[in-house]
């Protein structure tokens, strides 16, 4: 699947690789972060709290959309792109497709990151997509250079 990302889409992704990457280098060790764009707006930008709250739901993108459906007054986001600095997990898709997301666009991709992101690992995006009838679009790995150092696994040697 190929979606174009928008000008707008553009700049949410470089603001949210940005922001996690001075995450990475403030020292947290959870450093992901997303946006919600309708249109040529970001609507909302968050970063994960589940360590802050000690909440585990309070992942970056959950964050987001509930700022997103708190601005727009309401929890229907369709016409909306969910932008995250890693492949959202499995909880997030959910998330994403309960606030009737149309879109979602992702730096790191789950096949260039860390196993321990993904609770049910043997599911891949294309899984989720199938299984919704396509009822979102996805682009991951835009942006991917500038956060595969954050997510990546690293060797041990």
């Amino acid at each position: 699947m190929t979606i174009e990302p928008t000008p707008t889409e553009r700049q949410a992704m470089r603001a949210v690789t940005d922001h996690a990457c001075a995450l990475a280098a403030d020292g947290h060790t959870i450093v992901f972060t997303a946006a919600v764009v309708k249109g040529d707006q970001i609507i909302a930008e968050a970063r994960n709290e589940a360590a802050d709250t000690n909440d585990v739901s309070r992942h970056a993108e959950v964050v987001a959309i509930a700022k997103a459906t708190k601005a727009l007054g309401t929890r229907d986001l369709s016409g909306t792109t969910l932008i995250t600095s890693c492949q959202p997990c499995e909880m997030c898709l959910a998330t994403m497709r309960w606030a009737r997301i149309d879109r979602v666009i992702f730096a790191a991709q789950q096949a260039n990151t860390k196993p321990e992101y993904f609770r049910f690992p043997g599911l891949k995006i294309t899984d989720y997509h199938a299984a919704c009838d396509g009822a979102f679009d996805w682009l991951g790995g835009l942006d991917e250079d500038r956060v595969s150092h954050i997510y990546a696994e690293r060797d041990s040697t």
